[in-house]
């Protein structure tokens, strides 16, 4: 299996479980807040799409890395509290 189908597959098992908090109590998970709030949800979603932008523009790859886990994780919460889809977004 190559990295790309790997993480694909991660990818999808964040969504599923990130689905899963949707039904959760928000005092339980960070995600289960978000999901209850989109409009913080989405603030998040443009804080962290701009935290990659400067690691693109000035940092390690270490740092986009972590800054585009961000970003991925924030925008899957967003998906699914909109009731997107991967397979929409494929």
């Amino acid at each position: 299996m190559t990295g790309t189908q790997n993480g694909a597959q991660e990818i999808a098992a964040l969504y599923e479980t990130i689905l899963a908090r949707k039904t959760a109590d928000p005092t339980d998970s960070y995600s289960a807040q978000l999901l209850a709030d989109l409009p913080r949800a989405a603030r998040k979603l443009g804080e962290e799409a701009s935290e990659t932008m400067v690691a693109v523009l000035s940092g390690t790859d270490e740092a986009l890395a972590g800054e585009a886990g961000d970003l991925l994780y924030h925008l899957l919460v967003v998906l699914v509290a909109r009731g997107v889809t991967l397979d929409q977004i494929t």
